[in-house]
């Protein structure tokens, strides 16, 4: 049985299967802050509001003062945002709000429509700031598509790490962001996530491995799409495969596939899920089944920007002072 299906360059938007819909993959190194949690250099020579050219190692994107994604709506599917390293300042026309990151996974259904910021603050003054985030657009059934807006925090305090030696006792670490590793299960997701029925096998893992550890992907069943995303080390065996980094590999699900890696500390993300297997229609932030529903989408947020947005501007930043927290639109606050 052919166990490798297709592997694939790595960009900065990584290819998914169904029921996934794409991978963004932001890796900065900022300047140190100004005070004002904008960077500490000159903006000079970036194309402001759309700066994605990678200028002395880190993006604006669509900000302009400070780097980020300024308010914009999302409709149709839902957004997995895991922040491994730095902070993102979440705002929405919901009226909620937060700061999270540092291992932090943020799971927002849009659903029937939000609007939402993303935003970059540099928080430090005196070093640099590293960002490392993945945002993971994952579909909603037909059913789902117009399910009220609703985010949930998966706070790195509570998130389930399995860790895993083998023969030569090598370690491998498997961050489980949503499915199960082994006897080990991870948080629940949002409630009206594919993801939330375990028969869709909805698997989203961080795997870090040391070098020269071996580790063993479980298999799953026939009809399974899954895909292994090698995105930092040098080289690893995948089935007796050699894969260099910045590859994503697509796997078969009927039998256990087995790594080796190489000489470098390796980390790699891991999805895997039951394909919904529905007609998809995108237009921007807009997902769903047909022409004449996106046209009908955008004629909704044209009207009513999915209830309006709530914050004095569409860039919107929390105060410098404020730790990690979430405020949700029923007016639940956590503060970590």
């Amino acid at each position: 049985m052919k166990t490798i299906l297709n592997i694939q360059q790595l960009g900065s938007q990584w290819r998914t299967q169904d029921p996934f819909l794409f991978c963004a993959y932001h890796h900065d190194i900022f300047p140190e802050g100004n005070g004002n949690l904008a960077p500490k250099a000159s903006l000079e020579g970036r194309s402001l509001g759309s700066d994605f050219q990678g200028k002395d190692g880190w993006n604006m994107y669509h900000g302009t003062k400070i780097p980020g994604f300024p308010s914009h709506p999302h409709k149709g599917f839902e957004t997995v945002t895991i922040v491994e390293k730095g902070l993102v300042d979440h705002s929405d026309s919901l009226g909620s709000a937060g700061r999270f990151g540092d291992g932090d996974v943020q799971w927002m259904t849009a659903g029937k429509g939000v609007m939402h910021s993303e935003m970059f603050p540099m928080l430090q003054e005196d070093q640099k700031n590293e960002l490392l985030l993945f945002q993971i657009w994952l579909n909603l059934p037909k059913k789902s598509k117009h399910v009220p807006a609703h985010f949930k925090m998966m706070w790195h305090e509570d998130i389930p790490v399995e860790q895993h030696s083998d023969s030569s006792g090598k370690l491998s670490r498997i961050k489980i962001i949503s499915g199960n590793y082994g006897n080990r299960p991870a948080l629940s997701p949002a409630p009206d996530s594919w993801a939330s029925d375990p028969a869709n096998d909805v698997q989203i893992w961080l795997i870090q491995l040391e070098p020269g550890a071996e580790l063993t992907l479980p298999k799953s069943s026939s009809g399974i799409n899954r895909t292994l995303f090698f995105y930092s080390g040098e080289s690893m065996e995948i089935q007796g495969t050699r894969v260099p980094v910045s590859h994503g590999v697509d796997l078969a699900p009927e039998t256990d596939i087995s790594i080796s890696n190489g000489n470098m500390p390796a980390a790699c993300l891991f999805l895997q899920g039951k394909p919904l297997n529905e007609n998809v229609v995108q237009h921007g932030p807009f997902v769903m089944n047909s022409n004449e529903e996106i046209q009908a989408a955008i004629g909704e947020f044209q009207r009513t920007q999915f209830g309006g947005w709530p914050w004095p501007t569409y860039e919107h930043t929390h105060p410098k002072e404020r730790d990690r927290f979430a405020i949700h639109a029923d007016g639940k606050e956590e503060i970590k």
